[in-house]
């Protein structure tokens, strides 16, 4: 069995190792792979792809008709032609639950974040104005308590519920739109519609996938439907969010403050429009990154890729 590994890196910058993979064939890894020609070079006879931000799309699919598997190495599959690849037989497997504790806990720092400020006091007490000031403390931005304070959370599948269960032992109030409802999600949170859910959070952070229906799903018109001083978080995907209504937004006080993880395009562009504004907090897509989420992902890796070669193929997201 021919594999190939497509962005190495992406998952694996060094603290861990693919010689799990090896198990089941002779294993070909790239760091980085750019482009569709590039792409198609690389996957070549390839039988199994594995593959984290690499577009494989239809013409891809086309030049390698090898291809038997291929093996997305996150949650979100918005990457792969899927369609293309059902039409082809090709399962397309994902990782649905790796990172579930990770990345609700890095949604509750964002959300800390934009309540204390607490990078940029840090940086004012290191740039010296602690030891000149004439009070015993001072705070260069509005302090807030999470306590008594209304979530919604857009999205309540296993990560949005686990932000759900923190938000609440923090005192939150918490609400949430999904397209389906469980018990599980009543335990937690109260389910409402989105123009119910935009009216009454104090913060709405964003956990669901980005299709064709909740592309630019934040945008003027939604926010339009937001408290006034609401904030927003993004840890799920870029393209959730219209960058430019959004920053519209914040500039006006419309909005209070947002805090994302994610943009529209990765790496980010020097032009994104979030750049222009300080009440926007920026991280370069680390929700997921802490070493015992990655581990995790990549023995998810590994086990579909055994339930494939054993015939009976797990966690397929488009067969």
């Amino acid at each position: 069995m021919k594999i190939v590994i497509l962005d190495a890196t992406a998952l694996n910058p060094g603290d861990l190792s693919y010689d799990c993979i090896n198990q089941f064939g002779d294993v070909t890894s790239y760091d980085r792979t750019e482009g569709e020609a590039l792409t198609i070079e690389r996957i070549g006879e390839s039988e199994i792809v594995l593959v984290n931000k690499v577009p494989i799309t239809e013409n891809i699919l086309a030049a390698c008709p090898n291809i038997k598997l291929i093996c997305v190495q996150a949650t979100g599959y918005n990457i792969v032609d899927v369609e293309a690849c059902a039409r082809r037989g090709i399962p397309v497997t994902n990782v649905p639950s790796y990172g579930t504790a990770a990345v609700a806990q890095f949604t509750m720092a964002l959300m800390l974040e934009l309540c204390h400020r607490i990078g940029l006091h840090n940086h004012s007490v290191h740039q010296g104005d602690w030891t000149r000031s004439t009070n015993f403390c001072y705070w260069l931005t509005p302090q807030m308590e999470l306590a008594g304070k209304t979530l919604g959370i857009i999205g309540f599948g296993r990560i949005g519920q686990a932000v759900g269960a923190l938000a609440k032992a923090f005192g939150m109030n918490v609400i949430a739109y999904n397209r389906s409802q469980c018990d599980e999600g009543r335990a937690i949170a109260d389910y409402v519609d989105l123009d119910t859910l935009f009216a009454q959070s104090d913060f709405i952070s964003l956990h669901c996938p980005q299709t064709a229906q909740t592309t630019n799903l934040i945008n003027a018109e939604t926010i339009a439907k937001m408290k006034d001083g609401a904030m927003l978080i993004n840890t799920a995907r870029g393209g959730l969010v219209d960058e430019t209504a959004l920053v519209e937004a914040l500039e006006s006080g419309k909005l209070r403050g947002a805090a994302v993880d994610v943009v529209s395009q990765e790496p980010m562009k020097a032009d994104n429009p979030l750049l222009s504004t300080r009440k926007c907090i920026i991280t370069p897509h680390i929700a997921w990154a802490p070493v015992e989420s990655r581990q995790r992902l990549l023995d998810c890796v590994v086990e579909n890729i055994r339930a494939f070669l054993d015939g009976k193929p797990q966690n397929v997201v488009n067969l």
